[in-house]
This record gives C-alpha cells, structure tokens and sequence, in this order.
C-alpha cells in the first residue's frame, strides 16, 4: 500500500509540468493572436491636396498622434511632389484613433517652410480640419481627427 501511494505522489507530481506547459502554450498562442487581430485593426488615411497658385514643388506633410507631439514631432511624414495641381499622400497601416496634421506647399523644394522676417509663412500651408491658427498653428484641439475608418480627406491651400 505504502508503494501505490508513493507511485500516485509520483504521478501527479509529474502532472503539474505538464499543466505547466500547456498553460504557457495557451498564453503564448493567444499572445500571437492577439497581436495578428491587432495588425487587421489598422486603417489608412489618404490626404489629397489641391494647390492653386504654383504647379511645382512639394507637400511636406507631418501626421501627429498625441497632443504632447503635435508641432514637436511627427509620428509619420511625407513628401509628395506636386502635378497637375494636386498632390496625394498616404499613411497606411495606422492604428485607429486621434490624429492631426500639418503641412506646407514647399515651392522652391528647400525643404523649409520660407518665412518673411517677422515669421509669417511665405509659402502655402494647411492644417487637418482646413483650420488656421492666429498668430501660430491652430491647437490640437481644433485640428484633431478621429481615425475609426480608411479615410480620405481632400485640402486646398493657396
């Protein structure tokens, strides 16, 4: 009896790493799945921008996704050269929430926005929302987007 005892002690200890790792197989596929549903739950954004006075140069755009970023640091940029009038950017892969954007007509493709000398942009510049600020960009609060959806969204600058 003694014997049975000590082979039933044996076996279920021998259970528990195989709980173990079927616990851990479950916790690692499920981790996998998560992350595939994540990568499906992304959406694009397409930004089409009509320029009416210069058919040259390039949009410089810069995609902001969090208040604290927005006018500091892009999340994504771009440049596109402008023809026939229009440029068309596109952000792929973008996971659903906030954004904000802005961007500028570079003209002369210096790759900065010309300014005069009390700092008022020279060359054509928009915001997401088609806002303006006064006397700077406008807040994040007026230019933000919600992203729940591919999204197309046409601009025009002058």
């Amino acid at each position: 009896m003694l014997n049975n005892k000590k082979i039933i002690r044996y076996l279920n200890h021998q259970k528990e790493p195989m709980k173990t790792k079927l616990f851990f197989l479950l916790f690692i596929t499920s981790a996998f799945l998560s992350v595939v549903a994540q990568k499906k739950e992304t959406v694009n954004l397409i930004v089409e921008v009509s320029v009416t006075k210069h058919n040259q140069g390039s949009i410089l755009i810069a995609l902001y996704d969090h208040k604290e970023n927005y006018m500091k640091k892009s999340y994504k940029n771009a440049e596109v050269k402008v023809e026939n009038g229009k440029a068309i950017i596109e952000f792929t892969n973008l996971e659903k929430r906030e954004y904000a954007f802005s961007l500028f007509h570079d003209v002369n493709d210096n790759k900065k926005l010309d300014s005069n000398f009390l700092g008022i942009p020279k060359e054509p510049y928009g915001f997401s929302n088609n806002k303006k600020g006064s006397f700077g960009p406008p807040k994040f609060e007026s230019v933000k987007f919600s992203l729940t959806e591919d999204k197309n969204i046409k601009l025009n600058i002058k």
